[in-house]
């Protein structure tokens, strides 16, 4: 995950939102019983070097952040034939292994763009999987555009020290926003790029953003989302369509692999 500490946080207290409600620690979800529900979420792996968080929406499409498609050495894509999405990957296997048909970055993102807010506005993609995942077991998840004023988020996510199993914090607050943008106390480290951000409602998680770094809110560390707006509804019309594919790389349109983390 990209860091980034030098957003105008006095912005985002502006815009915060009501009192802040008691966070929920950050629970490991190491057995069957705890991932029940939570399938959908899956760690995409990246040429065997690197991984991001991703969550199936459709049975096909994942949504991930957009900088999860670039080297943040060289600013290049990665070739779409070095990604694997490992759906609900927990202590050595997954539900599901895909190859990857097609990576969609917004075409409002810019990966070495100097206005950092606009890039965490627009730092949303859409993978599309080779083959579609389709198990009783893994049920994409529903999606809304934003948070509704007030309401309390979640999040599950991997990340570096915890690449094995996903975790879940059921409760972060949020405590700012901008347009396209959440400032949320989610507990976040490199490698939950691109992980769900989440409400309940009526028993159910709905996908309101994804996140895009961490940064720091005077002493206290804190993580950006994108709020998936319009974006997404953008990202889906290009779904489908001949994709531009940058020079060097190629398109791979074969059954699934794994790479090891």
């Amino acid at each position: 995950m990209r860091l980034i500490k030098t957003l105008a946080m006095p912005l985002f207290l502006a815009l915060a939102g009501p009192a802040p409600a008691e966070e929920s620690a950050l629970k490991r979800m190491q057995t069957a019983d705890d991932s029940r529900g939570w399938e959908a979420v899956g760690r995409l792996d990246i040429a065997g070097r690197a991984f991001c968080t991703g969550a199936l929406i459709a049975p096909d499409l994942v949504l991930t952040a957009a900088h999860c498609l670039y080297d943040r050495h060289s600013g290049e894509r990665f070739d779409i034939a070095d990604m694997t999405f490992l759906a609900g990957w927990r202590n050595g296997r997954a539900e599901a292994y895909r190859a990857v048909r097609q990576a969609l970055p917004h075409p409002g993102y810019e990966f070495a763009g100097a206005d950092k807010v606009a890039r965490v506005r627009h730092d949303i993609a859409l993978i599309e999987l080779a083959q579609p995942v389709r198990l009783s077991g893994v049920v994409p998840f529903q999606t809304e555009p934003r948070p509704r004023w007030g309401e309390e988020v979640g999040i599950v996510s991997y990340a570096h020290d915890r690449a094995e199993a996903p975790s879940i914090q059921e409760v972060c607050d949020i405590l700012g926003r901008q347009p396209g943008v959440l400032v949320t106390s989610c507990l976040v480290d490199f490698g939950s790029s691109g992980a769900p951000i989440f409400v309940m409602r009526d028993g159910v998680a709905r996908i309101v953003s994804v996140v895009s770094a961490k940064a720091e809110l005077g002493d206290k560390p804190v993580a950006l989302g994108s709020t998936l707006g319009n974006a997404l509804a953008d990202l889906r019309a290009m779904v489908g369509r001949n994709p531009v594919v940058p020079a060097g790389q190629r398109l791979s349109a074969g059954g699934a692999k794994f790479l090891r983390p």
